[in-house]
C-alpha cells in the first residue's frame, strides 16, 4: 500500500474485490441498521489499521452495503461488524461488538480468538496465478470413473512415500498413482475452510481429543481450507497460500487428464444451532440466511448438524450460485457433488418443491451449464428424493449400493432389481430426459464401511468416536463371512478378496457412472468404524502398506477400470430398447440363468447372467464386442450354460473364482458350459479385440 487512501462510494459487487488502484468491498445485509468495515495489517491483529463506518444513502444499494478504497492492496486483512436489532422473535442476532467473516472471502485466516474475533477475510489477486496453458479435460460424463478421496487421509500416513504429507501437493506426489489406477476424476471431500478443532469430544480409548478430520461443516464457501497446505502453518505465514496450492493441485491434475470434483455443503454451515458460535451469517442477517421455527428463536435442522441454509431466499440462491461460479470459472474445478442436496430443493416451509428450486437454478445456469452436477438425493430429515432432481443432475443412486451389496451378500430376492440397477435405473433415470450416466453407482462411500470392511463385519465398531457406538449406520448389508474383523483363515481372506472383486465386477459392468471410494483398491480397513468424520490417525489415514498386501484387489480392480475403458457399450449414452437390432437372435440385452434364456427371476434365486449385444447398437453409438457375464451368489458351484452366437466364440476375461481371476490374453472357451465357483463373477467377450 503505497502513499495515502482514498475513499469512494463503491460498487455493489460482492465480497473484497482487488479493482484498478484500490479495492471494492460489498456485503449484504437487509436488516443491519448501521455496517463497518475494518482493515488489518497482520492476521493476528487485535486493533484494525483502518476503520470505515459505512453511510446508508453512500454505501447502499438495495441491500448491499459497499465501499471502494483507493490506494488498499492484496494482502491486507478485513472483517465486518453490523449493528441492528438483537431480537429473537425477529430471527436478528446483531452485535456490533463481534467481527464478521464476509461469506464471499476468498482466503481466510486460521481461528483467532482476540475481541471475540473467529476469523478474518484476506483481500486476495488471483491474477497472477497462471494456469501455464493447461486446460480442463472437458470429458464426458459415460466416460467418468470417479475416485472419492479426502486430500488429508490420502497421503498423511507415514508410508505414503511423499514428502508434503496431508496435504494439496501431497496430492500432486501421487498423481501417477491415480493414473496407474484407471480413474478418470476425483472426487474430494470438503475442501471449503472449516474447524478442524470445532469437536468436543475425545477418544475414549487414548484420551486424544477428536477432530472434524471430515470437513463437513464449512465456515466459509469461497476459501480453500488451509488444513491442507503445506510449508508454514502458522497465522501470520499463510497469506492465501491455501488459494494457490489448490490452484496448482487442479493445474496438476488436469495436466494428467485428470477431473477435480468438490464435495460442497451448502445445506448448512458451522455456525451451528442457538447455541453455535457467530462466525459470519448469523450476525450478518440471520433471519435471512437460515431455517428459523417457533417464533424464529431456534434453527430447522433438515441437515442433523444444527442448522439448514435458507436455500429458497433469493440472496442464498444467488450466493450458492456465485461461489459456484467462482469455483467452477476461476479456480478451474470440473464439477461438484452437493452433499444433502435434498435441502437445496425445499422451500422455506421444508417442502420439496424440486423443479422450481435451487436445484434447477444451478443446472440452467449459463455459466455452471458445462459442469458436472451431483446431488446426493437425501437429507437428514427423512427427505428421499432419489431420481426426482431436475433434467441435468446427476445423482448418487444408494438404491443401487444397497441391491449389489444385499445380492453379493447372498439374500434373497435381490435379482430382479440388480437387473434394473445394472442397466442404469431406468426406474429412477428415464424420465425428464436423463441418461443412464446420471446414475452415480457406488457400493462404498467416505460416510459407511470401506469395502474390506463391508466384508469382514456384521456390526459398526464406533466406539473410538466417543459416542458408545450410537453414531454411524446400523443397517448396512454387510457380512463378516464367519469372523467378526480381521481372520487369518485363509478361506475367509480368500473369500472376503473375491467379494470385492465381485463388487467391482458389478460396478464398472453396470450403465451409469461408477464410483470408487478411496482405498477400497487396496483393501483400507478402519477396523469397522463406519463413521470415521472424527478420527485424524492411522485408523482413517490410507495405509499404503495394504497396497503390496493386497496387490490382487489392486490389480483386479485397475483391469476392470481398463476394460471398461475400452467397452462403448458399457459407457452408452441411452437406455437399453430390448430390441434385436441386427437380427440375430439376442436383444441388445438379454437375461439368462443357469440356463440361455431362462433367467431366474424368483424370490430364492440367487444367479444371474446377461448378454450385451455389442451389435445391437442405435444410430449414432459405436459398435463393440458382445459381453457375457455370470453372476453367482449361491454358496455351491454351478454349471452355466453359455449362449450361442452365429460364427463367434467366446472368451473368458475374468473369473474371480480362480487364481488367475483376470486375463491379460483372454482364452477361448470352447465348451458350451461354464463351471462357475460359488459366489463368483465371470465375463466373457465375443471375437476378441483387446
Amino acid at each position: 500500500m503505497n502513499g495515502e487512501l482514498r475513499v469512494l462510494p463503491g460498487l455493489y459487487f460482492k465480497g473484497a474485490i482487488v479493482l484498478g488502484n484500490g479495492v471494492n468491498f460489498g456485503i449484504f445485509s437487509r436488516n443491519a441498521e448501521k455496517m463497518t468495515l475494518e482493515i488489518y495489517k497482520e492476521a493476528n491483529d487485535c486493533k484494525p489499521l483502518y476503520t470505515y463506518e459505512l453511510d446508508d444513502k453512500k454505501n447502499k444499494t438495495g441491500d448491499t452495503w459497499h465501499i471502494y478504497i483507493e490506494g488498499l492492496t492484496a494482502g491486507y486483512y478485513y472483517g465486518w461488524r453490523a449493528s441492528g436489532p438483537f431480537d429473537l422473535n425477529l430471527g436478528h442476532r446483531f452485535d456490533n461488538r463481534r467481527l464478521l467473516l464476509d461469506p464471499y472471502a476468498k482466503s481466510i485466516t486460521p481461528k483467532e480468538d482476540c475481541l471475540g474475533s473467529t476469523r478474518k477475510g484476506l483481500i486476495v489477486d488471483s491474477s497472477h496465478f497462471h494456469w501455464d496453458g493447461v486446460l480442463r479435460p472437458r470429458r464426458e460424463f459415460k466416460d467418468t470413473i470417479i475416485y472419492e478421496m479426502h486430500v488429508r487421509l490420502f497421503t498423511m500416513n507415514p508410508n505414503s512415500g511423499v514428502e508434503n504429507k496431508g496435504t494439496y501437493r501431497g496430492v500432486i506426489e501421487k498423481i501417477d498413482y491415480l493414473k496407474d489406477l484407471g480413474v478418470t476424476a476425483v472426487e474430494l471431500l470438503p475442501v471449503f475452510e472449516f474447524d478442524e478443532n470445532d469437536i468436543v469430544g475425545m477418544n475414549p480409548f487414548t484420551g486424544e481429543k477428536l477432530k472434524n478430520v471430515w470437513g463437513y461443516n464449512p465456515i466459509g464457501f469461497y476459501a480453500p481450507t488451509s488444513n491442507f497446505i503445506s510449508g508454514d502453518k502458522t497465522v501470520g505465514a499463510i497469506v492465501g497460500q491455501q488459494v494457490i496450492q489448490f490452484r496448482e493441485l487442479v493445474r496438476a491434475l488436469h495436466e494428467a487428464d485428470i477431473e477435480v470434483i468438490l464435495d460442497v455443503v451448502f445445506n448448512h454451515t458451522g455456525e451451528g444451532n442457538e447455541a453455535g458460535p457467530v462466525v459470519s451469517f448469523k450476525g450478518l442477517d440471520n433471519s435471512i440466511y437460515y431455517m428459523l421455527e417457533d417464533m424464529k428463536m431456534y434453527y430447522s435442522n433438515y441437515s442433523g448438524t444444527g442448522n439448514t441454509l435458507n436455500c429458497s431466499h433469493a440472496v442464498v440462491k444467488e450466493l450458492v450460485i456465485d461461489c459456484l461460479r467462482y469455483w467452477y470459472g476461476q479456480m478451474n474445478v470440473d464439477g461438484f457433488r452437493f452433499d444433502l442436496a435434498a435441502i437445496l430443493g425445499r422451500d422455506s416451509e421444508g417442502r420439496w418443491i424440486g423443479d422450481m428450486s435451487l436445484l434447477k437454478d444451478i443446472a440452467d445456469d449459463s455459466v455452471l451449464s458445462g459442469a458436472k452436477l451431483i446431488a446426493e438425493g437425501w437429507d437428514a430429515a427423512g427427505g428421499y428424493f432419489l431420481g426426482e432432481f431436475p433434467c441435468g443432475w446427476a445423482e448418487w443412486n444408494g438404491k443401487f449400493r444397497d441391491t449389489v451389496r444385499k445380492f453379493v451378500k447372498g439374500d434373497k430376492g435381490q435379482v430382479s432389481d440388480l437387473a434394473t440397477r445394472i442397466v442404469g435405473s431406468p426406474d429412477l433415470f428415464k424420465k425428464l430426459d436423463r441418461k443412464p450416466f446420471h446414475s452415480i453407482n457406488f457400493i462404498t462411500a467416505h460416510d459407511g464401511f470401506t469395502m474390506m470392511d463391508l466384508v469382514s463385519y456384521n456390526e459398526k465398531h464406533n466406539h473410538a468416536n466417543g459416542e458408545h457406538n450410537r453414531d454411524g449406520e446400523t443397517h448396512n448389508n454387510s457380512w463378516n463371512h464367519g469372523v467378526e474383523g480381521k481372520s487369518t483363515d485363509k478361506s475367509i481372506v480368500e473369500l472376503r478378496k473375491r467379494q470385492i472383486k465381485n463388487f467391482m465386477v458389478i460396478l464398472m459392468l453396470s450403465q451409469g457412472v461408477p464410483m470408487i471410494l478411496m482405498g477400497d483398491e487396496m483393501g483400507k480397513t478402519q477396523q469397522g468404524n463406519n463413521n470415521a468424520y472424527c478420527q485424524d490417525n492411522e485408523l482413517n489415514w490410507l495405509d499404503w502398506s495394504k497396497l503390496e498386501e493386497n496387490h490382487d484387489i489392486y490389480n483386479f480392480t485397475k483391469n476392470m477400470i481398463k476394460f471398461r475403458k475400452i467397452h462403448p457399450s458399457l459407457k452408452r449414452s441411452h437406455f437399453f430398447t430390448d430390441q434385436d437390432i441386427d437380427g440375430n437372435g439376442f436383444t441388445d440385452i438379454s437375461w439368462h440363468g443357469v440356463k440361455v434364456n431362462k433367467p431366474d427371476w424368483s424370490k430364492n434365486s440367487k444367479t444371474l447372467a446377461f448378454l450385451i449385444d455389442g451389435s445391437d447398437v442405435i444410430e449414432g453409438a459405436e459398435k463393440d464386442n458382445d459381453i457375457y457375464v455370470i453372476l453367482n451368489s449361491y454358496h455351491k458351484d454351478l454349471e452355466f450354460q453359455l449362449p450361442r452366437i452365429k460364427g463367434k466364440k467366446w472368451y473368458r476375461i475374468a473369473d474371480t473364482g480362480r487364481k488367475d481371476d483376470f486375463l491379460e490374453r483372454p482364452k477361448v472357451v470352447d465348451s458350451e458350459t461354464y463351471p462357475v465357483k460359488n459366489r463368483s463373477s465371470v465375463i466373457f467377450i465375443s471375437d476378441f479385440a483387446y
